[in-house]
């Protein structure tokens, strides 16, 4: 089903005003007086505003070159553009994953100053940055949860490009935020509770002797994996060590070595990048990490002693998960075997939506609002309780790729409407809640 501005849900008919001035090139901030956009508004707006947008894993890069948001960039302005006109939206929620650190090539040059770093992504996407600015000067306000692939962001290096932005944080790369009239809506970005993108400053502390090793296993991943696709997904032959003798599931400990083994193999049987596994590739000099490693130095295997587990980096991973967990805030632990099977199935966040909010007698939540996946989805719980995923704006989403550019629209209140829809262009929004309701399972 297809809405214009004439035709969009109805149904889903306290704003917060501010007047922001907004960035140019030079860093200082004008008066705010350059004219509002004449985008056509998202659907005909209700009479109050109660609707809370949501959008995550825009992955806007440090560089053209890399970056999975190009094609889809000026789309994403214009959707800013048509919000500002949107009159009954009481805020827009970007739900991590809003600029990107991970989506780099391994012979990216190593980077020390990660503050400059993110100062340079927004540069180069000043435009998405002035109409965010403008979003919050047409009365709606703002919110940012950080992600995984934003998890080094700092605070102050994102309020300095919008300052009036509201920012949900708890630990450190990690945030939850409530909203809605009775607090009823929770948005948080789901890498919490994913084993290969949870802050991790347990298991190569002792490696490099420090607690601010912080970046997970699934960092030195996506830099394998975006070398691999810059290069045009090359097949190149790759001898990888083995596991011959698979432990039994009750010896817990080995066994989810094993199945963390069998993640990795099947990433790295997929993706082969040009680079020798036994090259010193990665060259990590941010976040604890002074050195250069191979991709051999993480990838787990069968060593002499009979253990499972990569020789270097990420040594017995699955032994820290609990700890993990417990500094990062998740309130219903998983086990490590869970949480390694899970992390590569959509099912597995919702069943964490599901446990941490949704079935959480500590709770008092009825909606849940994850990211991370980049697959869009909506599932009724009944009895006023679902659970939404925002998607994504990639350009290329390979997870998901019959709708582009998904986003979620809640409303609070008495109408309670929740709706997964995709930006097609100025004018036109699809509602896709039904194709993508049950699509976890």
């Amino acid at each position: 089903m297809t809405f214009s501005r004439r035709n969009f849900l109805k149904t889903l008919g306290a704003g917060t005003g501010a007047c922001l001035a907004t960035l140019n090139l030079s860093g200082c901030w004008d008066d705010g007086s350059e004219p509002a956009s004449d985008a056509t508004p998202l659907w005909a707006a209700g009479s109050s505003r109660d609707k809370i947008v949501v959008i995550s894993d825009l992955h806007l890069g440090i560089d053209d070159r890399y970056t999975e948001t190009l094609d889809n960039r000026p789309l994403l302005v214009r959707f800013l553009q048509c919000l500002q006109n949107t009159r009954d939206v009481r805020e827009l929620v970007i739900a991590g994953d809003f600029l990107d650190e991970w989506f780099l090539p391994v012979d990216y040059p190593s980077h020390t100053d990660q503050v400059q770093f993110y100062r340079d992504v927004i540069a180069n996407n000043v435009e998405v940055f002035k109409e965010l600015n403008r979003v919050i000067s047409s009365g709606i306000r703002l919110v940012y949860v950080p992600g995984n692939h934003d998890l080094t962001l700092e605070a102050a290096v994102l309020q300095a490009a919008i300052p009036r932005l509201v920012q949900a944080r708890d630990v450190r790369g990690l945030g939850a935020y409530y909203t809605g009239d009775r607090r009823e809506i929770v948005i948080e970005h789901g890498h919490r509770y994913d084993v290969f993108s949870a802050p991790d400053t347990l298991t190569n502390a002792e490696l490099c002797g420090n607690a601010d090793t912080f970046l997970p296993a699934g960092y030195f991943y996506a830099r394998y994996a975006a070398t691999w696709v810059l290069q045009d997904k090359p097949s190149v032959p790759k001898i990888l060590p083995t596991v011959t003798n698979i432990p039994d599931e009750s010896d817990v400990d080995q066994y989810g070595a094993f199945l963390y083994h069998s993640v990795l193999r099947d990433i790295s049987t997929r993706m082969t990048p040009y680079q020798g596994v036994e090259e010193k590739i990665f060259d990590m000099r941010i976040c604890g990490f002074n050195d250069r490693y191979s991709y051999l130095d993480f990838y787990p295997a069968q060593q002499a002693d009979g253990t499972i587990t990569a020789p270097v980096l990420f040594r017995n991973i699955q032994r820290t998960w609990a700890d993990r967990q417990t500094l990062n805030g998740v309130k219903v632990p998983s086990s490590f075997v869970s949480a390694v099977k899970g992390a590569i199935k959509y099912e597995y966040f919702y069943a964490q939506a599901r446990a941490q909010y949704l079935e959480n007698p500590d709770e008092n939540v009825d909606v849940v609002v994850f990211g991370h996946t980049h697959v869009p989805s909506y599932r009724d719980l009944g009895g006023g309780k679902c659970y939404l995923n925002s998607g994504t704006w990639v350009d290329d989403n390979v997870d998901y790729d019959r709708a582009p550019r998904t986003f979620v629209v809640l409303s609070t209140g008495a109408s309670g409407q929740k709706a997964v829809l995709s930006f097609v262009d100025e004018g036109t929004v699809n509602d896709i809640t039904a194709s993508v309701s049950g699509h976890d399972e």
